[in-house]
């Protein structure tokens, strides 16, 4: 792999300048808990250099990715490139009165990311369509800290089921910060003791007002798409998501999903040893990319071509995010 290049470390540089001071940290309702989280931020945001594409997310868009403003569970509305700069949305009802309910694709981003890398991945999916594309910010909060502490980042499908132990955590955390940010217009979706970023999943798929032919994730972002989809399937709800409603696209790490769902296309590079190493056991990767690993950037040797890939099940599999 060559040395990350010089876009890539502009996009992190970039990004370092929204969160080059710990005022947010003393002037939040838990400083204690921001401030133990920020090494694992900081670490991130360097591993969204070399997973995802940040090159191209402009230095606009980098500031707004900051951890202060773009937390775990937030909604980033991301057009294709040239088409406008991200928007950031804390709640589903400020992504459906942002135009959420005309956009038909969800991307949720995965390994170790930041919003930044979250931006990246969503970025590549609207280039591909040349439509724009929602993405879930995934974590890091307080159960999250503890797993990763056990190597949680590496091991995800092993430890995700330990992480949810410590879910009580978050939710105490959140309640004093005043960031149960989450809400729906369907009262029946009860989001119980669940990862914010599965919460927030569950909360856009349940909403009346919106609807997506899509949903794709990288690496540990399956795992959320995958705990969301169960977990609704285990909720009482009044408006039941359709079979089939719409493509289910695992990138670099096969997870399973409810047999409900058969509109499903599992890619993988074929050199990504640790994406299989993640994924369910017996089940077969349909769309295997030659000479990729697990990384996206395309400035990296061996990357998995995120908009070339889907560029391609377009035409073969007839994927529209109409």
């Amino acid at each position: 792999m060559n040395p990350m290049p010089l876009s890539t470390q502009h996009s992190l540089a970039t990004a370092q300048l929204g969160r080059n001071t710990f005022k947010e940290i003393l002037e939040s309702r838990t400083p204690i808990r921001e401030a133990a989280l920020e090494s694992f931020r900081r670490r991130n945001a360097f591993l969204d250099g070399i997973f995802y594409d940040i090159g191209k997310v402009t230095d606009d868009e980098a500031i707004r990715t900051a951890p202060w403003l773009a937390r775990e569970g937030a909604i980033l509305i991301v057009p294709p490139s040239g088409g406008g700069s991200l928007q950031l949305c804390r709640t589903v009802d400020e992504f459906a009165a942002a135009g959420g309910p005309n956009i038909r694709a969800l991307a949720v981003a995965g390994v170790g990311s930041s919003a930044l890398g979250a931006a990246a991945f969503a970025r590549n999916v609207a280039d591909a369509f040349e439509a724009t594309v929602a993405a879930v910010v995934s974590g890091y909060g307080l159960s999250d800290q503890l797993t990763e502490a056990l190597g949680g980042w590496f091991w995800f499908g092993a430890l995700n089921r330990f992480r949810h132990q410590f879910e009580p955590l978050d939710a105490m955390s959140r309640a004093l910060s005043g960031r149960e940010s989450v809400s729906s217009s369907d009262p029946a979706l009860n989001l119980g003791r669940i990862s914010l970023d599965t919460r927030t999943v569950m909360a856009l798929l349940a909403d009346h007002r919106l609807s997506f032919s899509l949903l794709t994730g990288h690496s540990k972002g399956n795992l959320v798409i995958s705990e969301a989809l169960y977990e609704l399937e285990h909720q009482a709800s009044e408006r039941p998501i359709p079979d089939d409603k719409f493509w289910i696209v695992t990138v670099s790490a096969a997870v399973a999903v409810p047999p409900r769902y058969t509109k499903i296309i599992d890619v993988m590079g074929a050199i990504d040893g640790f994406g299989a190493l993640n994924s369910t056991p017996g089940i077969s990767v349909e769309k295997r990319w030659p000479l990729s690993w697990h990384h996206t950037n395309t400035e990296l040797f061996f990357h998995l071509p995120v908009t070339k890939v889907f560029r391609g099940l377009r035409t073969e599999r007839g994927l529209s995010v109409e």
